[in-house]
């Protein structure tokens, strides 16, 4: 009798370069256009939860702990919730995550109802949704894995992120719209609806993140640095997991999105008549860039998954963002931006679908958490180079300078890589590598 996957698996090898390739598989079709949803949901409940942190509390002080409790649990538990992918259905961690955004919208607007919401159940609902998308993430990645495959991996990949920067641009506008039409109690309860698609479909969806690799990790891992040194260790011979997750922590530490935050003063200072809109202009330029240049790749098929095109990207992104820093033309730094969205895409989409293809399949849940750890975890870091460093010397000086050490890392990382990454010969179907065990030919 056929596995899903096999069921799901076509006949023939893919041609090398497939529009849309994941798209191709019926499942993956339904579980992105959910997963949009539930994408776009909690894009919505931080544009309306912020709004009623700042009516409520007028606290910059919360404001700063709801973007600290956001990531830090990435640092902490990525690996461990990584852990939890490999032992456990990932359906069911998807949708004990996605219960958790149903509990945490429906406890804001309940308690901003009733006019009872204190700076402890805000304490207390941000860090739950910071968790939340913690037991989220390996998951994800391994149940997008289970239902394309190798071959078509890295289609898959894209399109999710994608998919999170449409969440990002839809978020906004609708969390907005449902402000404006219901109020933001009611908006928040509504919003609680748009995460039930994702979880009702998992119940039914026969694949669990396991299926093409059989076994399932075998011990419970631990939490924080010291279990990310270990599973380090395991995949250390391994030149291009090292530099991806090396790439994905050093951008996420020096750079990250930081910049983001500050990009009310720097529409001031590029002198625009109407930096509100100005501001929202530059923060939709940046996804509005990884959203077409996402579909561009895929509707073109290229870029390869390779470590030195991942690092080549990287060092486009840090070219693009330190000409952002220093652009003084506002049409100038919204095309940097737009640019930046592809690159920021681009390498980071291809360095998931690398640490994921040569992860050994009884850690690839770990590895998975690591890569997040590093990508998400140590964002907190950016808050520093960019922001921090920002209020001494200036935050265009900041953010420069904070590129410019990343090219040179990125440059470096190159080098690392080159003696593993020179030739075309241990890729497979469509252009990918595949992790031992993994020839799906």
């Amino acid at each position: 009798m056929k596995t899903p996957a096999a069921a799901a698996a076509p006949s023939a090898r893919p041609a090398t370069r497939v529009a849309f390739a994941a798209l191709h598989h019926r499942a993956y079709r339904a579980y992105f256009s959910f997963t949009l949803c539930s994408m776009m949901a909690d894009n919505i409940e931080h544009v309306i939860s912020y709004w009623v942190i700042f009516q409520a509390f007028h606290s910059p002080l919360l404001g700063g702990y709801a973007v600290i409790s956001h990531w830090v649990p990435f640092l902490l538990f990525s690996v461990y919730s990584g852990t939890l992918a490999d032992r456990f259905d990932c359906r069911r961690l998807l949708q004990i995550s996605q219960a958790m955004y149903i509990v945490v919208s429906l406890a804001w607007g309940l308690l901003f109802l009733t006019g009872s919401l204190q700076v402890w159940h805000a304490v207390v609902l941000l860090l739950v949704h910071g968790l939340a998308g913690v037991l989220l993430a390996p998951a994800t990645q391994m149940l997008i894995h289970d239902i394309v495959g190798p071959e078509y991996l890295q289609s898959a990949v894209r399109l999710n992120a994608t998919g999170r920067q449409l969440g990002i641009l839809l978020g906004p506008a609708v969390g907005g719209g449902l402000m404006l039409a219901l109020g933001p109690p009611a908006g928040l309860l509504a919003n609680a609806l748009i995460y039930l698609p994702l979880t009702l479909w998992l119940q039914a969806m026969p694949y669990t993140g396991h299926t093409r690799e059989g076994a399932r990790g075998g011990r419970a891992g631990g939490f924080g640095l010291g279990e990310a040194v270990r599973v380090l260790r395991e995949v250390s011979a391994d030149r291009t997991i090292v530099a991806m997750a090396a790439l994905a922590g050093l951008s996420a530490l020096l750079v990250g999105n930081a910049f983001q935050a500050q990009m009310p003063e720097y529409a001031n200072d590029l002198g625009t008549d109407e930096a509100g809109f100005a501001y929202s202009a530059l923060l939709a330029a940046n996804a509005t860039g990884a959203v077409i240049g996402g579909l561009v790749l895929e509707g073109t098929g290229l870029l390869r998954p390779r470590a030195r095109t991942a690092i080549i990207c990287a060092s486009l992104w840090c070219l693009a963002i330190a000409g952002f820093a220093a652009a003084r033309s506002y049409p100038l730094a919204l095309g940097l931006l737009f640019l930046a969205g592809i690159f920021n895409l681009a390498f980071s989409s291809m360095a998931q679908t690398l640490v994921q293809l040569l992860a050994p399949g009884h850690l690839r849940g770990r590895v998975i958490g690591l890569f997040n750890m590093s990508q998400n975890g140590l964002r907190f870091g950016s808050g520093v180079t960019v922001g921090v460093l920002g209020s001494v010397i200036g935050i265009h000086w900041s953010l420069g300078l904070s590129a410019a050490a990343l090219l040179v890392v990125t440059l470096g990382l190159l080098a690392f890589v080159a003696p593993r990454d020179t030739s075309a010969s241990p890729y497979g179907p469509a252009g990918l590598r595949l992790a031992p065990g993994d020839d799906r030919r």
